[in-house]
Order: C-alpha cells, then sequence, then structure tokens
C-alpha cells in the first residue's frame, strides 16, 4: 500500500519541482509582458514628441524665413543695405503661423541686429494615449532664425 506522501517518479526531467513551484513562472511572465507595454508606450510617445518638436522648428523657420522677406531697401549713396523692421517680421509671422494652423502659437518675432529675423513660437504637446506614465501636456517652444543679405 502506498503511502499518500509518495509520488511516482516523473519522467519530464522536473523531479526537484513541488506540486507548490508549478504556475510560478505566469506572474513572472505577466509581469514582463507589463513591463514591455509601458516601454513601448514610453518610446511610442517619445517619438510622437520629437516629431512634434520637428514640426515646431520648421514652423519656426518658415515664419523666420518670412519675417526676413518683409525687408525694407535703404540707399546710402552707393551703398545699398536691407533692414528689417520688428513689426512687418510678426506682421509676416503671424501671417505663415495663421496659414500653417497646426497650433503652434507666435511669442515673440523682432530683428536682433536689423537683418536678421528671429521668430519664437510655442505649441502644447499631449501624448498620442493618455496615461499616467507619461505627463499630460507638455509645452514646446522653438526658435527659428533667418538672415537677409544681400549682394
Amino acid at each position: 500500500m502506498r503511502s499518500a506522501r509518495t509520488r511516482a517518479p516523473r519522467r519530464d526531467g522536473l523531479e526537484w519541482l513541488s506540486d507548490d513551484d508549478r504556475g510560478s513562472t505566469m506572474p513572472l511572465v505577466l509581469g514582463y509582458a507589463v513591463l514591455a507595454i509601458a516601454v513601448i508606450y514610453i518610446c511610442v510617445c517619445a517619438t510622437d514628441l520629437y516629431i512634434a518638436q520637428k514640426r515646431l522648428d520648421s514652423v519656426a523657420d518658415a515664419a523666420a524665413l518670412a519675417g526676413a522677406d518683409g525687408f525694407r531697401l535703404r540707399v546710402e549713396g552707393d551703398a545699398v543695405s536691407a533692414e528689417l523692421d520688428d513689426a512687418e517680421i510678426a506682421d509676416q509671422a503671424s501671417a505663415v503661423i495663421g496659414i500653417i494652423d497646426d497650433g503652434a502659437e507666435l511669442v515673440s518675432a523682432g530683428s536682433p541686429d536689423g537683418r536678421s529675423a528671429r521668430v519664437i513660437v510655442r505649441a502644447t504637446w499631449s501624448p498620442p494615449l493618455l496615461s499616467e506614465l507619461v505627463p499630460s501636456m507638455v509645452m514646446i517652444q522653438s526658435t527659428g532664425t533667418s538672415r537677409t543679405a544681400l549682394e
């Protein structure tokens, strides 16, 4: 007669595993799956933020280029020079940002030296899916500079 504690020998090579240890890998697999999904989600959000920043850089560059095109020619004797006016730069930059219409807001537009147009724009980025893992709204800002030159 067999006792209740005696077991038949196992043939799968897992003799050392007791019945209490069976199934203990399932929580580990689920934990690693959740961790992998969280890492993938954070990578997707980081990529989306990077693309949003690059778009905002393009808007700032386009607005600065348009602002640099609003120059006035000044003739003094034989010398001709181009001068930029802060109000003209702001008007040109606002027009470009209004046409693009992707949520960018003009922060400032002006000329630090009378020959370059500097435009600062900002926008608010939000993640593709709301989650506790990443901030819900992030303010991003970009500066574009364009120089006017006559040759």
